[in-house]
């Protein structure tokens, strides 16, 4: 990531926490992109390659069944889910970056919303099989965090799994500048909503410099 465009992200982001909005500064910077995914510090226009590597080695096809990618930024998660088999959703809270995946993706088979994760469609309620939630916590407050994961947790079908992939850090940690890295404790929340931990790494990837990640496996109890 380029660490000018991260700059610039902190910096309007900064600018709508102070005003207590801490969703808002996402529109700001898509539209100011303008169609550059340069400017957009996560935007490597290809699929995350934590995910790709998980879905490699477990051999996961969708085969049909039904998948929500959370915050989809310019699309290239959910379109990878897509390749694999699964009727894709995905959405983003900035109108920018839904119109972004359309336009790079025209002959898509995902649906590409515009919507908030906090007051999501409540159709979606236990409505998924696999829910990909990746670097979305971790670029939203502490005081946001909880509600989030409750709310992400919501998604999934009894029996249904969700997949975590985070930036991670111990508690003693400073907790930096965002997107700030999770802790142990803040992803524990998601066992609190019904979610058995099936699997979890802690793990340094491949970047340069490497980044330390979380990254876990859920599945939603069957009542």
């Amino acid at each position: 990531m380029n660490e000018t465009n991260r700059a610039t992200a902190r910096e309007i982001a900064n600018q709508y926490l102070s005003k207590g909005d801490a969703l808002g500064w996402f529109e700001e910077l898509y539209a100011q992109a303008n169609g550059d995914a340069s400017i957009i510090p996560w935007a490597d226009l290809i699929p995350n390659p934590n995910l790709a590597a998980w879905l490699d080695k477990h051999k996961i096809r969708g085969e049909g069944r039904k998948a929500l990618k959370i915050g989809c930024g310019l699309g290239d998660d959910a379109e990878e889910l897509a390749r694999r088999g699964f009727d894709t959703t995905a959405f983003d809270i900035s109108p920018s970056a839904i119109a972004w995946c359309k336009r790079r993706f025209p002959e898509t088979s995902v649906l590409y919303v515009i919507a908030d994760l906090f007051i999501a469609p409540g159709n979606w309620r236990s409505a998924f099989d696999f829910v990909l939630e990746a670097y979305t916590l971790q670029v939203l407050p502490m005081s946001f965090r909880q509600k989030a994961v409750e709310k992400i947790a919501s998604f999934i079908k009894p029996g249904g799994t969700l997949l975590v992939i985070a930036r991670a850090r111990e508690r003693t940690e400073e907790e930096g500048r965002m997107p700030w890295p999770l802790t142990r404790e803040d992803v524990n929340g998601f066992k609190s909503c019904g979610l058995m931990e099936k699997s979890f790494e802690d793990y340094m990837d491949n970047e340069e410099p490497r980044v330390r990640r979380f990254r876990i496996v859920y599945e939603k109890k069957i009542e």
